[in-house]
Order: structure tokens, then C-alpha cells, then sequence
């Protein structure tokens, strides 16, 4: 692995964006070289583009007066970094051929988007379940014709909340999952004053949310053939996906059967004791403990659990038998940061100690 790698933001004025300018801030591998926006926010200094979005004493001094490029414009960043991070707010098919157009420039993207989550060679990871599925982007490469460029996806941020904690059980035979995720106002990009309509209320849609709880957890526990990213046939997954009046932080109430149903100790035994890659390589964002089960009543709670290892570990509670199902709990996980930029930074973390970044003369 070289020494630093230069790292574009794509997206950088908006709240993911904000988080990744956020994170990588000392970061000690990645070093940011570009902030790119909208053309309305290009050739303006970060600050001026955020226009108050963000108070100027929390974004890093290193950002600040950083000239903001277009996004649009891939062409213009060769030599300038070695992969871009990419959070926008577009059309899902303008995201998917902007994603593609930087990585035909030969520009790896880390994307924070669901565009390309089910485009067949794009590996959708989260570090510590299917590091393996990197090895689809050898195959999403020759059909880019590239040499460097390719795309590699994080998941659904609300995934976080209960996948991680599901899989761990897989080696008991899951078979069927309900699961209702609780989602804070900043999966929507908005805070508590901007959201007013969330006040003293409960939304109960969120457009597409349910569709990518149901089937992102099945390309996860997939399997690579060389060529193909085949989704697993199961379990079968039926979710119901609510926005509440959280800042930042899901939780999710989760509902499980099984083909040999594991005792109670079997399961806090598997949680207690599970970690992957990123624990075994210490990758600088990795939390030490990647699952971590709190036996009190009330917990976990976003207020006090979302910063557990700082937002990047994942909290368990309420482990109980259930009368329709075989067993029942709730987790909750941090959003914005193991959700979305810090799993990101994570996964690129994963992909420079793998060597995908790296440019041989």
C-alpha cells in the first residue's frame, strides 16, 4: 500500500458529503485534493458553496477556502486523486452514468449511492460480512474497459441497524426475518428544524426503503461465479420502514425463525465473538468490538448508543423468545457514520490494504 492516496468528494455540500469532509479530516491514509459540487457551486471557496449549511467553526480548516470543482466533470480530476468518495442528490440513472463516466476515466468511486447496488459486477460490502465480493471488480473492469477505474458500493444505511447482527445467526439456518427499521430525519438529508412535518409525529413511508431492506441483504450473502454477483434465494425478508423524530441513528425491531433454532447463549455467544476483516487487518475506522450487546431493558437508544465506538459499531438489546416467531431484538446503528461516510471510508480503507488503488508504472 503507497504511502497516502489523494481522495476527491463528490457531493462535498451535501450532509453525507459534509461527513466525508468531516472524517477524513487526519485521516492517516487518505488525504483530500478535491471537493466537486453542482456548476453552481464550482469555482466558489467550500465555505461559500455550503452558504450556511454548516456553521464555519465545524468545518475543517483545511477545507474552507478549498476551491469547489464541478462534478460533472470527471475528466478534469486525472492525476489529481487516486479515487473519489461519491454522495449526490440526482436521478438514480444520471447517478448511475456519472458513477461510470469517472470510473471509464479511470477514477475508482466509493459510492455512498444506490445506483449501482444491483448493476451484477459492482460489489455492494459491508467490511465485515462479504469482503470477498471485491474480487467482482476484476470482472466490472473488463466490461468498463479500464485498467484502474471501477465502482464498489456501500449498502442501505438502515441495513446497518440489523444486518450485522443477523449475520452472525446465518450458521443456524435462517429462514424467515421481519424487520421494522425507525429512521432518523438524516437518512433524508434534513435535522430536526428542517424537517418540520416530523414533529410530534411518525411518517410511516419512505420511498424505496422497503424494497432495499428486503433484497440488499440477499446480494450481501450472495456469491461471486468470476463474472457475477448471484443474489442469495434466502431468507425470505418482508420489511416496514418508518421515518421518526431522531436526528441521527436507526433502529430497527427484528423478528427471526430458523431451521435449528439456537439457544439464547448460542446467540449473544455469536455476537459476542464476532469480527471481520476490518478487525483482523485493524483498519483505521474499524471498531475494536464490532457488535456489542446491551442487557439493560431500555436500551439500545440512538441518543446514547449511536456513538458507540465513535458511530462505527453496531448495538444489540431485548434478546427474547417469541410467540409467532423463534427469537426477537433490536439494534441500532449510526446513520450518517457507520451508515453512510464512515462505512464508506471504511470500505476504501478495505480497498487500499487490498491494493485496488494502487496505480503500478
Amino acid at each position: 500500500m503507497q504511502e497516502k492516496y489523494r481522495v476527491g468528494i463528490v457531493g462535498a455540500t451535501g450532509m453525507v458529503g459534509r461527513r466525508f469532509v468531516s472524517l477524513l479530516e487526519n485521516h492517516p491514509w487518505f488525504v483530500p485534493t478535491a471537493l466537486l459540487a453542482s456548476p453552481k457551486s464550482a469555482g466558489k471557496s467550500y465555505l461559500e458553496a455550503l452558504g450556511g449549511r454548516e456553521h464555519a467553526d465545524a468545518i475543517p480548516a483545511y477545507a474552507r477556502e478549498m476551491t469547489v470543482l464541478d462534478a460533472s466533470r470527471p475528466e478534469a480530476l486525472k492525476g489529481k486523486v487516486d479515487f473519489v468518495f461519491c454522495a449526490v442528490n440526482m436521478p438514480k440513472a444520471e447517478i448511475a452514468a456519472l458513477e461510470e463516466r469517472y470510473a471509464r476515466a479511470e477514477i475508482p468511486v466509493v459510492s455512498n449511492n444506490s445506483a449501482h447496488r444491483f448493476t451484477p459486477d459492482v460489489p455492494m460490502v459491508i467490511p465485515e460480512i462479504n469482503h470477498e465480493h471485491l474480487a467482482a471488480i476484476q470482472a466490472q473492469k473488463k466490461r468498463l474497459g479500464t485498467q484502474y477505474g471501477f465502482i464498489a458500493v456501500k449498502s442501505n444505511c438502515s441495513l446497518q441497524s440489523y444486518v450485522p447482527l443477523l449475520h452472525p445467526m446465518r450458521e443456524f439456518g435462517l429462514k424467515d426475518i421481519v424487520v421494522c427499521t425507525y429512521q432518523a430525519v438524516s437518512g433524508a438529508g434534513k435535522t430536526l428544524s428542517s424537517m418540520p412535518e416530523i414533529e410530534d409525529n411518525v411518517i410511516p413511508y419512505i420511498g424505496g426503503e422497503e424494497e432495499k431492506s428486503e433484497q440488499e441483504p440477499l446480494k450481501l450473502w450472495g456469491t461471486f461465479d468470476g463474472e457475477t454477483i448471484h443474489p442469495a434465494t434466502s431468507p425470505r425478508i418482508t420489511a416496514q420502514c418508518v421515518r421518526v423524530p431522531v436526528s441521527d441513528g436507526h433502529t430497527a425491531a427484528v423478528f427471526a425463525s430458523f431451521d435449528r433454532v439456537p439457544s439464547r447463549e448460542q446467540i449473544l455467544t455469536a455476537w459476542e465473538h464476532y469480527a471481520g476483516e476490518p478487525q483482523r487487518l485493524g483498519l483505521p475506522s474499524a471498531p475494536k468490538k464490532f457488535i456489542h450487546y446491551l442487557d439493560e431493558n431500555d436500551r439500545p437508544q440512538p441518543r446514547l448508543d449511536r456513538m458507540c465506538e465513535n458511530g462505527m459499531a453496531v448495538t444489540a438489546g431485548r434478546l427474547r423468545e417469541d410467540s409467532v416467531f423463534d427469537w426477537k431484538f433490536i439494534g441500532c446503528s449510526h446513520n450518517t457514520l457507520r451508515g453512510a461516510a464512515g462505512g464508506a471510508v471504511l470500505l476504501a480503507e478495505l480497498l487500499a490494504v487490498k491494493g485496488y488503488f494502487d496505480r503500478r508504472a
